[in-house]
């Protein structure tokens, strides 16, 4: 984990490059400009110097922040990663927002379960992948070896065990709930697996059981106080009515002349034949 100001800087550098990416600039003078802005106290300038170099040579962050992992968490280098992939149809933009408010996430004090809920859900509503997305959430420095193990059978069993079970089963609320079934029937209690999660978010699992997701994550959101996922946002149509709105009146206006002309007497077609080409010497002769 880095310090708290490194992730402030953190935060305002990928909060400047989506507001100033719309500003038809080169990403070179952007990132200089930045970098400018940037405390020099801080290791960001000369990460930001490195993305920069390779981003010359090779036109893209993600192997730059992969060199850098000591710096950038490896779920950062696969969101942007995902952002560069042609295939991923994945915006820079949305990868952008999402790597500001986790920064902005750990420099107020990052909880684990908060972590891995909005990672995850970045991951849903995005559909980034939950392979290679879960595997990059467990080498995150904010888990412990318990969460990464746990991280870990989730990618394993995402898809065949609903997200609420997984997440009750590893909540305070079931664990006292074994032991007290276990003290009624006088069986020996068998070494239980540490909890990752608290009363709350194990009665919030349990309420939202067999539902969608998003519910679930909608609740927990409230509760633990972690940052939206940022998604995807459809596509302005309203910003293109006028220029085509525009373009079909000026083709009404051309059908009106022609009707015109023809009422007045037929359309004269001479204005519409190009220049003839110059005569050849033999065709003179």
């Amino acid at each position: 984990m880095l310090e708290r100001e490194e992730y402030v800087e953190q935060a305002y550098f990928f909060r400047a490059m989506a507001d100033r990416a719309q500003q038809n600039l080169a990403t070179q003078d952007l990132l200089q400009s930045i970098r400018e802005e940037i405390l020099s106290t801080t290791k960001l300038p000369m990460a930001i110097d490195f993305l920069a170099s390779e981003l010359r040579h090779g036109g893209v962050f993600a192997p730059a922040m992969t060199r850098l992992s000591h710096y950038f968490t490896p779920f950062q280098t696969f969101v942007v990663e995902m952002a560069e992939n042609d295939r991923a149809k994945f915006d820079f933009t949305v990868a952008l927002e999402i790597l500001h408010r986790e920064a902005l996430y750990r420099a107020e004090g990052v909880k684990p379960e908060g972590m891995f809920l909005f990672q995850f859900e970045c991951l849903c509503r995005n559909r980034l992948g939950y392979d290679r997305g879960l595997t990059a959430m467990s080498e995150d420095p904010s888990f412990d070896a318990a969460w990464r193990e746990w991280i870990l059978t989730v990618r394993r069993q995402i898809g065949i065990i609903d997200l609420a079970d997984l997440i009750y089963v590893r909540s305070e609320l079931y664990r006292q709930t074994r032991a007290r079934q276990s003290h009624s029937t006088a069986e020996p209690e068998q070494a239980e697996l540490p909890a990752l999660f608290g009363m709350k978010e194990g009665k919030i699992a349990l309420a939202n059981r067999r539902k969608d997701p998003l519910l679930l994550f909608a609740s927990l959101q409230r509760h633990l106080n972690y940052p939206l996922a940022p998604r995807q946002k459809p596509i302005d149509e309203s910003r293109q009515i006028l220029p085509m709105l525009l373009r079909r009146v000026e083709r009404l206006e051309s059908r009106q002349k022609l009707l015109e002309q023809e009422q007045k007497g037929g359309i004269d077609l001479t204005k519409f034949y190009g220049q003839p080409p110059p005569l050849s010497d033999d065709e003179v002769l």
